[in-house]
């Protein structure tokens, strides 16, 4: 992938491995088994895949005119297929980086200015301001939200 990842990111990953948060966000792992779940593997097909879509005439976020900027997708909403990106651009830390999140069936995007452990905390404690996580409190019960299935888990099944 040619950068470093967040230090946040690897502590997650470290600690649970990639895997499923609260039953709705999934955390992509380096070396997973299974491609959809791979941050390797998906970071090469969501650039192919946008780079297709803003070809094809989609907006493409003003953020990524500048130079050299690019997305890395950490993870994903089950279901909804609302792809989590670091927003990479020269010159900015990885712990700077922003969350940006691209509406799964849609060309709507969000940015959040904060790490993706961060968001992924305030998805599932239902703090996000982000509209496509909004009323999660209606889909997942409390005691749900704190749940966590690795993938070693879910693909070995």
């Amino acid at each position: 992938m040619g950068i470093t990842v967040p230090a946040d990111y690897k502590r997650l990953v470290e600690t649970y491995g990639g895997g499923l948060f609260a039953g709705v966000l999934w955390l992509l792992e380096p070396d997973c088994p299974d491609a959809m779940y791979d941050l390797v593997a998906q970071t090469a097909e969501r650039a192919e895949i946008l780079a297709d879509l803003w070809e094809a005439g989609e907006d493409k976020p003003s953020a990524l005119h500048e130079a050299n900027t690019r997305l890395v997708p950490w993870g994903y909403a089950e279901g909804a297929g609302h792809f989590l990106y670091w927003l990479v651009r020269p010159g900015v830390e990885p712990e700077e980086w922003t969350v940006i999140l691209n509406e799964g069936r849609g060309p709507l995007w969000e940015a959040y200015p904060v790490s993706c452990s961060q968001f992924l905390l305030d998805v599932v404690a239902g703090r996000t301001t982000s509209f496509y996580f909004a009323g999660l409190e209606d889909i997942v019960a409390p005691e749900d939200r704190t749940c966590f299935a690795p993938n070693s888990q879910i693909l070995s099944q």
